[in-house]
């Protein structure tokens, strides 16, 4: 049986967050409705493979809250709900009649992830990822990130405080709000940098030589031997010092491909680099 088998969700949730997080919700077991307003969820327009990937196994209905009528069916569907998922600031749930203590009075059992910007009294201080990202220092300007760390972060945050909320109700028979912050997510995943892990003369961020990326005959490897016997059996493997130089002239000799073929073959953690989107392609043609 499913973890979450029997779980009914209802996301009011756009964009990215609250959808990857009823996708995690589905793929545990969970039974969950998305409400869309009649425009459709904007994520649709920007990535429609990707908002058709997150919605799949889920009933998508659009209602139009600020008609009385829709909103009433929404509280129908709220009788049998068990965890609601929210992505709005507080101050648009409160005009819709949805603010939490509007909705714990009339359905005193139904929990709720609200996932919002800011925590507390800054919930209503608009952003997105991008922002959260620059606020945190996790940035490299002018390049805009290539992945949305805090909103992919905040769902599964979102995840883990539902299942929270749901723990709580079903040990008191009371439901719980819980409130995710996205800008406190991005703080969260900062803090490597932010302690010089991964930068540039850290641990993680260059100064090991076991742990880097190299240019290959075609492409670039990724290197990750950072325990100690993975890195002594990659010297012994290739025969090689620990020289940074030593591994660069290695790496130089094959492809990104043979290398990620070669480590697998050896149980070493090697990966090629690929630009988003590209298919692992198993390679046959290593050599020893």
């Amino acid at each position: 049986m499913s973890a979450l088998a029997g779980i009914s969700v209802l996301s009011l949730a756009v964009n990215l967050p609250g959808p990857a997080a009823a996708a995690r919700l589905v793929s545990l077991g969970a039974q969950v409705t998305k409400v869309e307003p009649p425009s459709g969820d904007p994520l649709a327009f920007g990535a429609k493979d990707y908002y058709d990937q997150l919605v799949t196994g889920q009933e998508v209905v659009q209602l139009d809250l600020k008609a009385h009528a829709d909103r009433e069916s929404l509280w129908t569907m709220l009788a049998d709900t068990d965890l609601l998922l929210t992505s709005s600031r507080p101050s648009a749930l409160a005009r819709l009649g949805l603010d939490w203590p509007a909705v714990h009075e009339r359905l005193p059992r139904l929990s709720q992830v609200a996932i919002v910007g800011h925590p507390g009294p800054d919930a209503e201080i608009a952003g997105h990822d991008l922002t959260y990202q620059a606020a945190v220092g996790t940035l490299q300007p002018p390049q805009l990130p290539r992945v949305l760390v805090a909103d992919l972060a905040g769902a599964e945050r979102a995840v883990a405080d539902g299942l929270a909320a749901l723990l709580q109700a079903a040990r008191t028979g009371e439901g719980a709000c819980r409130e995710v912050a996205l800008s406190d997510v991005a703080e969260t995943m900062a803090q490597p940098a932010l302690h010089g892990l991964t930068m540039s003369e850290g641990f993680l961020g260059g100064a090991l030589p076991s742990y880097g990326i190299y240019a290959a005959a075609t492409g670039f490897v990724a290197v990750a031997a950072l325990e100690g016997h993975f890195w002594k059996e990659l010297l012994r493997h290739l025969d090689v010092t620990g020289e940074r130089t030593d591994l660069e002239t290695a790496f130089a000799q094959r492809s990104a491909d043979e290398w990620e073929a070669w480590g697998r073959e050896r149980g070493l953690p090697i990966a090629a680099v690929r630009a988003a989107g590209q298919h692992a392609k198993a390679t046959t043609d290593s050599k020893d």
